[in-house]
């Protein structure tokens, strides 16, 4: 079959069907009959020849052929959704560089990795926020360029990813100065029956400390767990409790004197990863970032 007779607006259609596995949902979201949308898959697997879909109860689910037409059909119209994108940004003489963070990850940190790009009139900045999975899920739709992370992640057969490591910052234990002045304390070993807030679970560095605590038995009062660290940073600061996180993110009340660094552990650090698709439209200021050619600040910078 020659590319002439494949109709693109058949499989547009199939492409829809096969994100959300409900003809009637979809149907609706792209206002045609649930008729008519039968009628156009129908029309592309007799073009291909074999089946692409079949019912398990009220869902549809892609067949082994249809899969495959799925991840090729993911491709060309995610590059299409990207396109428009840039597109859009040239049209107002500018880059469109859309950058993923999760949650957790330090915004000191994705600062100062976007830096050499804030002074720069050709770029124009698109961030967001979410759960990993959620912006990986993007990302593999090419509605991101990048996704910033504080875990690394593995590809797998349906989702190519490229992971790539950026750097890593040191975790510390901070209290009040009234408190812990000139005082330092151990990491874990000082820590039991003590009141402390601690990053959330779905942190990184969460499982590091536990994984520390339990290896030497002990247990300290877990007052907190905060995943988003500007909320870690106000607790840190007027709870009056220890609290573990990437020094940092308190530089502020480190440098006045409301808290100081009472302990620290090698054991403990923030890693960094930037995270892109094989299939990814080359633009040369990312390229750069990834590469740290990009004058940037120092590895230990301040990072929130």
């Amino acid at each position: 079959m020659s590319l002439e007779l494949l109709n693109f607006h058949h499989l547009f259609y199939f492409w829809r069907v096969a994100r959300s596995g409900h003809l009637t949902r979809t149907a609706r979201e792209l206002h045609v009959s649930q008729s008519a949308l039968s009628a156009q898959i129908r029309q592309l697997e007799e073009r291909l020849g074999t089946q692409l879909f079949e019912r398990k109860g009220r869902r549809l689910q892609l067949t082994e052929t249809g899969q495959l037409v799925s991840s090729y059909a993911e491709n060309i119209f995610g590059l299409g959704q990207e396109l428009l994108g840039r597109l859009h940004g040239e049209s107002q003489g500018m880059i469109r560089l859309r950058i993923g963070s999760v949650a957790t990850l330090s915004r000191n940190y994705q600062e100062n990795w976007i830096r050499p790009l804030l002074a720069d009139p050709g770029v124009a900045l698109i961030l967001e926020s979410g759960l990993l999975e959620q912006l990986l899920e993007r990302l593999a739709h090419h509605q991101l360029d990048v996704v910033l992370a504080n875990e690394p992640v593995a590809s797998d057969p349906d989702r190519t990813l490229h992971c790539r490591y950026l750097g890593s910052q040191a975790i510390s234990l901070v209290g009040p100065t009234e408190i812990w002045a000139g005082r330092t304390l151990r990491i874990p070993d000082d820590l039991d029956g003590l009141d402390i807030a601690l990053p959330g679970p779905r942190h990184a560095v969460r499982a590091q400390f536990d994984a520390l605590c339990l290896t030497a038995g002990i247990k300290p009062r877990v007052r907190a767990e905060v995943d988003d660290m500007a909320m870690l940073r106000l607790i840190a600061r007027d709870s009056g409790w220890l609290t573990v996180l990437p020094e940092v993110v308190v530089q502020d009340e480190l440098r006045t004197g409301a808290l100081v660094r009472v302990g620290q552990s090698t054991q403990l650090r923030e890693h960094f990863y930037a995270i892109t698709t094989p299939h990814r439209h080359r633009m040369e200021r990312l390229e750069q970032l990834l590469a740290g050619s990009l004058e940037t600040p120092a590895k230990d910078a301040p990072a929130r």
